[in-house]
């Protein structure tokens, strides 16, 4: 846990200023892609760019010691000094959202100490949606706690989340609603709030779930590989990509709703 010198309070007092700065900053980019292409790469680099350098500076005047997660994550050794502390930062989840001014976008932002996870934060700024949690305690949108789905089976009301191209390759008898809002941590925090039963995933790396992983937890869901094997994050850290597709719910309806997916040839 963290020290007496740097609180779990003082950590994620600085998680939810440092998030809510950084959305800030990302607004000012949001919606800005030229029209004439389909996706504006230029202007999301240039976001992200600047976000990252943003990010850098607020941590570095706060916690000089502290290190940041790159793509690959070398030095794995147990540390008493300030750099056992590894901010794990997404600067734009739902990039095409985002550069084409659909609001269903964010940043999020993790820390592990000794590559144990301490907290999640993940920030929607044009909606002002935050959710964040501290592992191990309750997980919160804005001030109110949040809970998976208490149902204990699905209906022709409950919805679930997929990836842009689930159905290239699932067959789906889901009885409820199925939608592609383009955003995984939205996603995965809809399932934290049961807002939506559950939610498939693809194509993600740590630095994409770090986040969402502590919110998911706390709320009392959980990461599934489909074949329903055991899921973990930090196998992870090396920042290669996660080539299985994932399932997010609530572990009391996995069986129920992996039961309603089928592979494609």
């Amino acid at each position: 846990m963290a020290s007496k010198s740097e609180s779990i309070e003082d950590l994620t007092r600085f998680a939810l200023e440092a998030i809510r700065a950084l959305g800030h900053e990302a607004l000012s980019y949001y919606g800005k892609g030229n029209p004439k292409v389909k996706f504006d790469e230029e202007l999301v680099t240039q976001a992200e760019l600047h976000l990252v350098s943003f990010f850098q500076d607020q941590l570095h005047a706060h916690f000089p010691e502290h290190q940041v997660f790159e793509s690959s994550q070398g030095d794995k050794s147990y540390s008493h000094e300030g750099k056992r502390y590894l901010w794990i930062y997404d600067a734009i989840d739902g990039v095409a959202n985002f550069q084409a001014g659909i609001p269903i976008w964010g940043t999020s932002l993790a820390l592990v100490e000794n590559f144990w996870p301490i907290l999640g934060v993940f920030y929607m700024p044009v909606t002002d949606d935050l959710f964040h949690a501290q592992a191990g305690g309750k997980a919160f949108w804005g001030e109110e706690e949040i809970r998976v789905s208490p149902k204990k089976d699905v209906n022709d009301e409950s919805l679930l989340l997929i990836y842009s191209r689930f159905h290239h390759q699932y067959r789906s008898t889901f009885p409820g609603k199925i939608r592609g809002l383009g955003c995984t941590c939205a996603h995965i925090c809809y399932v934290a709030t049961g807002r939506a039963e559950a939610a498939v995933i693809a194509h993600e790396t740590y630095r994409d779930l770090a986040a969402a992983r502590v919110i998911l937890e706390a709320s009392g869901g959980k990461i599934y590989r489909l074949d329903g094997s055991e899921f973990s994050l930090d196998d992870y850290l090396d920042g290669q990509r996660i080539d299985d597709h994932l399932l997010v719910v609530a572990p009391r309806t996995y069986s129920e709703v992996r039961s309603y997916l089928q592979e494609t040839a």
